[in-house]
């Protein structure tokens, strides 16, 4: 299950609506919807951590291991970071679809690929040409 549609189920559980939710969190209405259709994940852990207050439960509760890393992943490269590494986790994901790993081995390679990703990101700087000033 994923961030946004842990937070919905909890809202619900909790008879809050959007925009009460939004008021508790201290985020705008368009966050809150946003966040439930999946279309965005938050920028930090601390947005997390004030969902997870006004829900009256935990941090570690609304995120699993992909929403961790596409957080994390938000606020080191913003949403076109998290736009690039969803594919990539989707497709690691379906390659454990037949349950040969246990949960703690693919959280390791989940992290493995997300590591990746980011040092591939700062080998590209690297060798990015420079812009003439």
């Amino acid at each position: 299950m994923s961030f946004g549609e842990r937070v919905r189920e909890k809202r619900r559980e909790l008879g809050l609506s959007q925009q009460k939710l939004a008021e508790l969190a201290g985020v705008s209405l368009r966050t809150i919807n946003n966040y439930e259709s999946g279309e965005r994940y938050p920028n930090n852990l601390l947005t997390v951590k004030r969902m997870a207050q006004a829900l009256g439960t935990t941090s570690d509760h609304l995120l699993d291991d992909e929403s961790a890393l596409l957080v994390d992943a938000n606020a080191r490269g913003g949403a076109r970071a998290v736009t690039e590494l969803q594919p990539l986790l989707a497709q690691v994901g379906a390659l454990f679809a037949g349950g040969e790993l246990s949960e703690t081995d693919k959280d390791k390679v989940m992290r493995a690929i997300s590591d990746m990703y980011w040092q591939a990101k700062e080998n590209n700087k690297k060798y990015a040409a420079k812009k003439p000033q």
